[in-house]
């Protein structure tokens, strides 16, 4: 198995508004806020869509609780100092249901790809479906949950359930590292996404950030910074293999967070 990456972070000028700084008291009091309001809106929001998700259909449901990730955001711009930046919105394909493949570093991300690709079904980890009131709302999103102690059988599922959301005009995201890395950390790529786009025809959009600086993964604290998001020129599966779709995303990925 490969070793990840170490990417070493840029300090010049340009790049520094994105590093976390010291833990300082201030930090440390506005992070804490951040996700008690964060829990407490996800609780309360999670209850109103499961009450509300009988009368709605699946686009409609997936734009209610989607009104709490736009306020999560909200909320780390205001309370956090979080700012957002997006390279390539242009590139977003309109109409066209894709397979978006993106680093993973943070729980960011996870919000806020659903917010550029809607409606999507994301693959994750089925545990996460079984997390009271979130895991309760986001299973009203259909997203591909697998079991990753079974990597065969997570695999065909992938290609299964995310051919069928394809089809029915759904984004599919997925994080081909599988688990977070920290900033500057690149993990192996996965060619599942890779496998299901050209199995089903479809583009890939390729995504990177640096949310784990603002964000870390497994961490409460939320550092004030500028997340810069960019999206890639979508890529057509066409003439190509799985692997060197894959290979195309992995180095297209890694040279932007380099520049990052």
């Amino acid at each position: 198995m490969n070793e990840p990456e170490v990417i070493a972070p840029v300090r010049d000028a340009a790049t520094r508004d994105q590093c976390p700084v010291p833990v300082t008291l201030g930090i440390r009091v506005r992070s804490l806020l951040f996700v008690l309001l964060y829990n407490l809106m996800g609780i309360l929001h999670s209850l109103v869509s499961l009450a509300l998700a009988p009368f709605q259909n699946f686009e409609q449901r997936y734009r209610f609780v989607n009104h709490w990730t736009q306020a999560t955001m909200r909320l780390l711009r205001v309370l956090n100092g979080v700012e957002i930046r997006v390279r390539g919105s242009e590139k977003l394909p309109r109409g066209e249901a894709v397979v978006v493949l993106s680093n993973h570093q943070s729980q960011w991300e996870t919000f806020y790809l659903q917010l550029l690709f809607m409606p999507q079904a994301t693959v994750l980890k089925r545990e996460l479906l079984w997390v009271p009131f979130f895991g309760w709302a986001l299973a009203l999103l259909r997203p591909i949950a697998i079991d990753r102690g079974q990597p065969g059988q997570a695999l065909k599922n992938i290609l299964r359930v995310g051919q069928e959301r394809l089809e029915e005009g759904i984004s599919v995201v997925i994080y081909p590292e599988g688990t977070r890395q920290p900033p500057g950390t690149v993990g192996r790529f996965n060619a599942g996404g890779a496998m299901l786009a050209c199995r089903a025809g479809r583009r890939v959009v390729p995504i990177a950030h640096n949310a784990g600086h603002c964000w870390p993964a497994r961490s409460i604290w939320r550092f004030p910074g500028t997340i810069t998001l960019v999206i890639g020129d979508p890529i057509d599966c066409a003439g190509m293999t799985p692997k060197e779709v894959n290979q195309r995303v992995e180095n297209w990925i890694r040279e932007q967070l380099r520049d990052l």
